[in-house]
């Protein structure tokens, strides 16, 4: 096991921290890949099809987040731990809720769903069900997807973690569920997605604490300062851009003021002359 660590380079752990904190960093880029992975997710569970729902996995970004959760927990950083798990949070409420309405819209052309009602098909179903061998599954992926993001040359080896792992499919359940009002089934949904997250943490954690990353908490502090600034000046440019825009439009619609006011003036000048 030391060998296996031993091959990881410095620098390849420096790339790696900085990549996963700024895959976490809730970027709009972040929530749209984590939107559409739900719409993606839901019809292929509504159309009953496992290529369709293996699809989604591929394009969901949570793992990031879940990482850079275990990352500040590894190396006790307060900061990075807080803003991991509310992207995690974030992100996941939304694709709840995109799911939920992805459901309402598209429930009618489903096949073997009957919403509000009891009919549901094998791949909606196999997402409300867990045991110890789910966990034990996200615990091995979890592992290998950590040990990955630090050595750049195995990184073709995340999509297959990313099938592997279940996360987007279990939250797109539960907007099926709630949108055919079965609670239990919901909260059933909601526990695999939990169940999946935890494993991947102590997985995670386990690979982190053997190649030595909380000494690089300094590297994790760096990476996360520059990553929120770079998301902070963003923000004020985009506002910046609003408020332009804004000025401009009361500039127009006040010039068109201006000339309306001027017209009527005009036409009220010959009226009089005319008089």
């Amino acid at each position: 096991m030391g060998l296996l660590f031993k091959t990881i380079k410095e620098e390849d752990t420096y790339m790696g921290i900085n990549s996963l904190v700024n895959d976490s960093t809730p970027l709009p880029s972040f929530f749209f890949l984590t939107n559409m992975s739900a719409v993606i997710a839901t019809l292929g569970l509504l159309m009953n099809n496992v290529s369709v729902i293996i699809g989604s996995m591929l394009v969901a970004p949570l793992l990031s987040p879940i990482l850079a959760l275990t990352l500040g927990f590894n190396i006790r950083d307060g900061k990075l731990i807080k803003r991991s798990f509310k992207t995690l949070t974030k992100a996941s409420i939304y694709a709840i809720i995109v799911s939920l309405f992805t459901t309402i819209l598209f429930s009618y052309f489903a096949e073997g769903v009957t919403l509000f009602g009891d009919k549901f098909n094998t791949e909606i179903l196999s997402r409300t069900e867990f045991n110890l061998l789910f966990l034990l599954v996200a615990i091995a992926a979890g592992a290998t997807t950590a040990f990955a993001r630090m050595k750049p040359e195995l990184n073709d080896s995340l999509p297959g973690t990313a099938i592997a792992i279940a996360l987007v499919p279990p939250l797109a359940t539960i907007g099926i569920m709630l949108g055919a009002t079965h609670w239990v089934f919901a909260f059933r949904a909601f526990l695999l997605f939990l169940l999946n997250a935890v494993g991947i943490m102590f997985g995670a954690y386990f690979i982190f604490h053997e190649m030595g990353i909380h000494q690089k908490k300094k590297v994790a502090e760096r990476a996360v300062e520059k990553a929120d600034t770079k998301l902070e000046k963003m923000k004020e440019e985009h506002e910046e851009e609003q408020i332009e825009n804004t000025i401009e439009k009361l500039s127009e619609d006040l010039g068109i003021q201006k000339t309306k006011k001027k017209q009527r003036e005009d036409e009220e000048n010959k009226m009089e002359k005319n008089e």
